[in-house]
């Protein structure tokens, strides 16, 4: 073929677009566009279409991270993003990021970040007295968790995550709920760079649970274990009253938590029996305590507090934490609330396994019997998942926990079982699932039976 005129190859780098070039078969004139007698004799790639295979060989060779960084820097990134470049591709695409993220060109070290959170319910919730018979036997249809996330980056360092909930919605009797301010926290990221110091303020959750603290769009099952929720109160309330924290991890092969501040809420203080408190109630010093994590083995770090991780990678990990929330006085009494929390996970591709142990002292027999009665209670928990994403990631999964609310009494048990599945449509972006429950309650916390049926979805970004 004769050689392409240089103003027809500059026109062609200039078009945007690919072009396919067709000869007339006669007069050997070059066209744009197919007719008779024309035929093709090769396509040609604009410089939109050489920027893009440059990008992807730049890519293909630095990895993604460091072309993300580079760009940041440079300030030649998009301002808007939003998909994970980590995720596989699911059913319905890839997976987004926790919020969209928009970040100026003139200042590229801040961002807005705004994002929701939608979790529903339907149930079939089934309840069954030992002394009574059958109490309870409806159908129920609820929002688990309605979120609007806001955050706001300030620089290098700074940044600022809140949220506003109205959890629960249509839950039971319950209506419509009240609209809550869940995290509100200013965190600073390495101001000395490095990773071994960072700091929260305000409201962020203290690590009381491995499960607690991992973020709800990216727990197993929406609601948590027994013994966990437990954990999530006796300390501070909702694990995230107004707090000072520092926290960081060396290589990611050590993390550490310490915190301090505000601590339970009286509207969450309850006896071994269930009941909860009503009555005079103060607390008079901050609570107090940490958490240690480690990931021993090379290639095995846990990067991430989350139990989705999609059939990708690997991780181990072993930790414990100890928190006391001391001087808690109620109707004439004392107490000091002491957790030991010991947690376990790992990951190994399609394969999830993570069990926690909790043993809580300072707990109150009974408010109306026996009010001066302190005693101890532990439990434990163990769940897992196995996700094949060669079945569109699918995933089944399984939750067992043992929870004695009051050590040296009988009739104190609660034991829980669950089993279901998650598709993950597209990550935790877009899931569906559906999970059977059996819970069993001894003698002196209900003697009852209650298996709840759950359908449930979540949408994410």
């Amino acid at each position: 073929m004769r050689s392409i005129p240089i103003a027809l190859s500059l026109a062609l780098f200039l078009h945007g677009a690919p072009i396919t070039l067709y000869k007339d078969r006669a007069t050997g004139a070059l066209y744009t566009e197919p007719g008779p007698g024309r035929i093709p004799v090769g396509r040609f790639i604009g410089v939109d279409e050489v920027e893009e295979l440059v990008e992807q060989e730049v890519e293909r060779r630095l990895g993604k991270q460091v072309v993300q960084q580079v760009e940041r820097e440079l300030g030649i990134k998009s301002s808007i993003t939003l998909l994970n470049p980590d995720s596989p591709t699911f059913p319905l695409g890839r997976e987004t990021h926790p919020n969209l993220k928009i970040r100026p060109f003139d200042d590229p070290d801040t961002y807005l970040k705004v994002g929701v959170r939608l979790q529903g319910t339907f149930e079939r919730y089934k309840e069954i007295d030992y002394d009574q018979g059958e109490k309870a036997d409806f159908l129920d249809g609820y929002l688990r968790r309605v979120r609007l996330e806001i955050g706001a980056g300030f620089g290098k360092h700074t940044s600022f995550t809140m949220d506003l909930r109205n959890d629960k919605s249509n839950y039971r009797d319950k209506g419509e709920q009240k609209l809550q301010v869940g995290d509100a926290y200013l965190k600073i990221k390495k101001p000395f760079g490095t990773s071994l110091v960072n700091f929260k303020f305000y409201r962020a959750k203290i690590d009381v649970s491995r499960t607690e603290t991992v973020k709800s769009a990216w727990v197993i099952h929406y609601d948590r274990p027994h013994v966990a929720d437990m954990a999530a109160q006796y300390i501070s309330h909702n694990r995230r009253a107004t707090n000072a924290q520092i926290y960081g991890d060396y290589r990611k092969k050590i993390h550490y938590q310490l915190a301090i501040g505000d601590g339970v809420h009286s509207g969450k203080f309850y006896d071994a029996a269930g009941h909860h408190f009503e009555g005079d109630f103060t607390q008079k010093r901050f609570f107090y305590g940490g958490k240690i994590w480690l990931s021993p083995f090379d290639g095995w770090e846990e990067r991430k507090r989350t139990e989705t991780y999609f059939a990708q990678g690997k991780h181990l990990e072993v930790g414990a934490a100890y928190w006391v929330s001391p001087q808690i006085h109620y109707n004439g009494y004392t107490i000091d609330h002491k957790l030991l929390n010991l947690e376990a996970s790992m990951h190994y591709y399609g394969l999830f396994l993570q069990g926690e142990y909790f043993k809580f002292d300072g707990v109150v027999q009974d408010f109306f019997q026996a009010p001066d009665v302190q005693g101890e209670s532990y439990g434990w928990y163990l769940t897992g998942e196995y996700c094949m994403p060669e079945l569109a990631y699918l995933a089944p999964f399984f939750r067992y926990e043992r929870w004695n609310r009051f050590k040296g009494a009988s009739g104190y048990t609660l034991t829980s079982k669950i089993f279901g599945f998650n598709w993950y449509l597209r990550g935790n972006s877009t899931k569906v699932g559906f999970a059977i429950q059996r819970d069993r309650y001894g003698e002196a916390i209900g003697n009852q039976r209650i298996s709840r049926y759950k359908l449930t979805t979540q949408w994410f970004f």
